[in-house]
């Protein structure tokens, strides 16, 4: 195992690779983007360095020795010592989709492939980890939600403040849409302001997964999350609604057993309603953040209904303001 410790204040990224050669451009490219590089040449060594270290960004071969890159991605998602927040990117050389897919599915964020494209890679990577580092930073002050580990409503209303600073300045749109679950009692039961019950769980990875990472996601109460959009105004808000409605309701209920003699049945579908509001041009109608926050929270139950019924936006109207 590699004993170089990395400089103080650098974003540590961890290599998992015995190929020196054909990975010399990746460290050259990870330390002339300010990186420190631990490298490590065994998945179970890389292990054991994450768990020690807890890197910013683990990178690690598809032919890892010891075990697949694959198994390395799903086992190092699985530990609770790794934030679920680190970037975790797979080097493969010529993958089938089914190859790139299992990775993904494994925990892989990004998968590293011929042709490479070092600005892409770098552009990508400093995204995730900046967005990792904000995690990190939230948690320590008290700002993330302990059951799922997005915002809470403190750290929500932090971050609406940043990005409607940022909009003002740029005259650019802020969105933000709220999704809420509609639970049976068995789904529901558990779901408390600081837990998570196996559905939301899943609603969770949903709502990463299928979100930018410029957007800033929380959770409101133990059934509802916003979602935060700089620079998308309402058309794009309602089409994200309906792309995170989609993909949660894809993966919240998990599909019925196919072994037979399985016992269970056809799971209900998971009910999802949506409100949102948005501001085209923030320098141009300037909009405290958090009533943005508290204006998507209201249209899910008072807001103007539009196509089938479930998505409303916000009605100027009414008063969403407390009695």
């Amino acid at each position: 195992m590699t004993n170089h410790l990395p400089s103080p204040g650098l974003p540590l990224a961890l290599l998992a690779s015995d190929r020196e050669q054909s990975t010399r451009w990746l460290v050259s490219l990870l330390e002339s983007g300010g990186y420190a590089v631990l490298r490590e040449r065994t998945g179970q060594h890389a292990l054991q360095r994450a768990r020690a270290t807890q890197p910013d960004v683990v990178i690690v071969d598809a032919e890892l020795p010891g075990m697949s890159g694959v198994e390395f991605c799903r086992v190092l998602r699985s530990d609770a010592r790794i934030s679920g927040s680190t970037p975790i990117y797979l080097v493969q050389e010529q993958p089938s989709r089914e190859q790139r897919l299992a990775a993904l599915r494994a925990g892989a964020w990004e998968c590293i492939v011929p042709p490479h494209d070092a600005d892409e890679i770098l552009l990508k990577l400093n995204a995730y980890v900046q967005a990792k580092l904000d995690a990190d930073r939230a948690r320590a002050e008290g700002l993330l939600d302990p059951g799922t580990g997005l915002y809470n409503r403190q750290g929500l209303a932090r971050r609406a403040r940043e990005l409607g600073s940022q909009a003002f300045r740029d005259h650019d749109a802020l969105s933000c849409v709220v999704l809420a679950l509609d639970l049976t009692p068995d789904q529901a039961s558990g779901a408390q302001e600081e837990s998570a019950t196996p559905t939301i769980v899943r609603c969770v990875h949903a709502l990463r997964s299928s979100a930018r990472v410029s957007d800033v996601i929380g959770r409101l109460s133990p059934t509802e999350f916003a979602v935060l959009a700089p620079g998308t105004d309402a058309s794009g808000a309602r089409r994200m609604a309906e792309r995170l409605a989609n993909q949660v309701q894809a993966t919240a209920v998990p599909a019925p057993p196919t072994t037979p003699g399985t016992a269970g049945g056809i799971a209900a579908p998971l009910g999802v309603r949506a409100g949102y509001e948005a501001v085209a041009n923030v320098g141009y109608a300037p909009i405290q953040p958090v009533e943005l926050l508290v204006r998507a929270s209201a249209a899910l139950r008072t807001g103007k209904a539009e196509g089938a019924g479930w998505i409303r936006r916000f009605d100027d109207g009414i008063d969403a303001r407390p009695a």
